[in-house]
């Protein structure tokens, strides 16, 4: 059985593997139980333990704050990639995050949609989302640029990222 782990707000950045339990931090606002395991769309997902209410904050993705250009630097050659540009200078990288929610999918019909807000990449939910349903979000725009195929599954699948 995975793993739940809580979302909290942002801590210092420490490599977890899945299915591991992240360590206790402060109480978030809102805090939902969910588990990192494996997912149809790809490699891992996150998957709601607990049942979501729609337009809730989930959390944040955290990670190392780093400059657009080291981060363009850094997903060359990758071919995963964790990261988020907050500003037009600053990215989130997550590759070494203890927080869960780096791991959440690409999916072209969403349960959750990200926002950038002051610096920060936030979810949330776009509707009730069940225990055991794995929570996914719209990139968008992506530096896959089109080349990489989208696993998704939703009856209106893009195809492509």
């Amino acid at each position: 059985m995975p793993k739940l782990v809580s979302i909290a707000a942002p801590e210092p950045a420490k490599s977890i593997a899945p299915g591991s339990k992240a360590p206790a931090g402060p109480q978030a606002a809102e805090k939902y139980l969910v588990s990192v395991q494996p997912s149809r769309i790809d490699g891992h997902g996150v998957f709601a333990a607990e049942p979501i209410p729609a337009r809730r904050k989930i959390g944040e993705m955290r990670g190392e704050l780093i400059s657009v250009a080291e981060a363009r630097r850094r997903i060359k050659g990758r071919a995963r990639i964790h990261m988020v540009e907050v500003s037009e200078r600053r990215a989130i990288d997550a590759t070494e995050s203890d927080g869960p929610l780096r791991y959440i999918n690409h999916s072209c019909l969403p349960n959750a949609v990200l926002r950038i807000r002051q610096g920060r990449a936030e979810f949330y939910a776009i509707r009730d989302i069940e225990p055991g349903e794995e929570l996914t979000a719209d990139y968008g725009e992506s530096h896959h640029e089109g080349r990489l195929r989208c696993a998704c599954g939703a009856p209106n699948c893009k195809g492509r990222l």
